[in-house]
């Protein structure tokens, strides 16, 4: 298939990878010449703007954009997709934006025929390189079983979450989770380890039993449990604190929207914020633990 590729940053540029090998005709744009470089190195075709793409004769163009407010600007400002894209083209956004924002460009998209589906993804740079992702997406039946072959050949688990906006919905109420369950993890290794455990044997033994989560037995937060870690590595890589402040900001501002009450999202949000604000918001979420650890900062 001729697809249309914009956004090749750490999650963007190996999916689209992905789609080469598995055989797709790429046309790719970013800011940054040399992610376009890398990917036409692999085969992509380089575009030297976003009406480029809209115009390459794609039948699908994907985007994975950092924010909602890039995600307007290439969708809907004058030299966007939208003011460019033929009608018909299929349209996949896998940016983590709110889900207000996915339902807004949908509509538009398809009120000038342009069927569009919301895709963000879980599973992280790992996921996206080894194309084992989670895609949650939302949007039209008809339009999920048209881009179902395509996200399989980026990810493991493709899940049709319903209308517009609601795979964002499914990520952004998963991550809530994620950044308040990893919160507890530190608290409670954290406190057992103070009280003289061994970190791998309080690890093993939550890990068998009631407390055990993704925060404990894949990406637990103390150092020396879990090897493949990023708390083995000094919090360096994985998933960045900034980014789980912006996820849980999303979460915050749609129970405000909604008036959902998220008691524990908004305190985590302000416990990962207070850890930015000192200076580790480019370390990963996980090293919220330093914040319970004596000697830490």
């Amino acid at each position: 298939m001729k697809i249309g590729f914009i956004g090749l940053g750490n999650m963007g540029a190996p999916m689209a990878s992905n789609l080469l090998k598995a055989g797709h005709e790429l046309t790719v744009f970013d800011l940054m010449q040399d992610a376009v470089d890398k990917a036409v190195s692999e085969g992509a075709t380089a575009a030297a703007d976003i009406p480029t793409v809209a115009r390459s004769g794609a039948e699908l163009i994907i985007t994975m954009l950092p924010a909602a407010r890039h995600v307007k600007g290439v969708y809907l400002e004058d030299d966007g997709l939208l003011a460019h894209v033929p009608k018909g083209v299929h349209l996949i956004d896998s940016s983590t934006i709110d889900p207000m924002t996915a339902r807004d460009v949908a509509a538009k998209a398809a009120a000038q025929g342009n069927p569009m589906l919301d895709a963000p993804v879980s599973g992280g740079t790992g996921g996206a390189q080894a194309g084992t992702l989670t895609f949650m997406v939302g949007g039209e039946d008809q339009e999920f079983a048209f881009a179902r072959p395509v996200l399989e050949n980026m990810g493991r688990n493709i899940v049709h979450c319903g209308a517009a906006g609601n795979g964002q919905v499914a990520k952004m109420a998963n991550n809530m989770l994620l950044g308040i369950s990893m919160i507890g993890a530190a608290e409670a290794m954290s406190l057992g380890v103070s009280m003289g455990m061994d970190p791998e044997v309080l690890a093993g033994v939550i890990n068998t039993s009631s407390g055990r989560c993704w925060s404990t037995d894949t990406y637990n937060p103390y150092p020396g449990v879990i090897e493949t870690a990023p708390s083995n590595r000094g919090y360096t890589g994985g998933f960045g604190m900034d980014l789980m402040i912006k996820d849980l900001g999303l979460a915050t501002e749609a129970a405000k929207a909604t008036g959902q009450p998220v008691v524990m999202g908004g305190l985590a949000q302000q416990l990962y914020q207070s850890m930015s604000f000192e200076g580790h918001g480019h370390l990963d979420f996980s090293a919220i633990i330093k914040r319970y650890m004596k000697g830490e900062e």
